[in-house]
């Protein structure tokens, strides 16, 4: 597995509940939602890396199909 690293995200309110929402939509804590969307927006900007890089793995407790 990948090394993990935390750090502290300062997060306009509004932006974090919309967040929390979609991430209970989609069955998913807040935390994978926001890595969720971190590696889409990496995948679409084209800067995920080689297949099989860190950045392109889908997070283990990510269980849902993509939208």
């Amino acid at each position: 597995m990948a090394e993990r690293k935390s750090f502290l995200l300062r997060i306009d309110r509004a932006v974090f509940d919309a967040v929390q929402r979609w991430a209970n939509d989609d069955l998913r804590s807040l935390n994978a939602q926001i890595e969720y969307v971190l590696r889409d927006a990496l995948r679409r900007a084209g800067r995920s890396g080689p297949a099989g890089d860190a950045a392109t793995a889908r997070p283990a407790s990510d269980n849902t199909a993509d939208n």
